[in-house]
């Protein structure tokens, strides 16, 4: 079953990212590294917010994450990450 569920979500066509309570990357699928330019290595556990996430948008990204760690529910926000070419993109979540 943990084999199928990793290729799942490996493979899905929607990005899966995931961070642990500390807000360091800890899921990082296919979808992720082809939308943002980094592979899954570069961004374990890398601090989401102050490693992808534009800088004027930080604080209020890091309330929302803080949040949704604490047990509250987050729908339909909206997170610019910066891609590795410099790039902003625009992640559902």
């Amino acid at each position: 079953m943990a084999h199928e569920l990793r290729q799942l979500i490996d493979t899905a066509n929607a990005p899966i990212f995931g961070i642990d309570k500390e807000g360091r990357v800890n899921e990082w699928n296919n979808k992720t590294v082809e939308i943002t330019g980094f592979s899954k290595e570069e961004a374990f556990n890398k601090p989401l917010v102050s490693t992808f996430i534009k800088s004027n948008l930080r604080d209020n990204v890091l309330a929302v994450l803080q949040s949704a760690l604490a047990g509250s529910e987050t729908s339909n926000y909206e997170l610019e990450f910066q891609t590795k070419t410099g790039e902003t993109v625009y992640l559902l979540v």
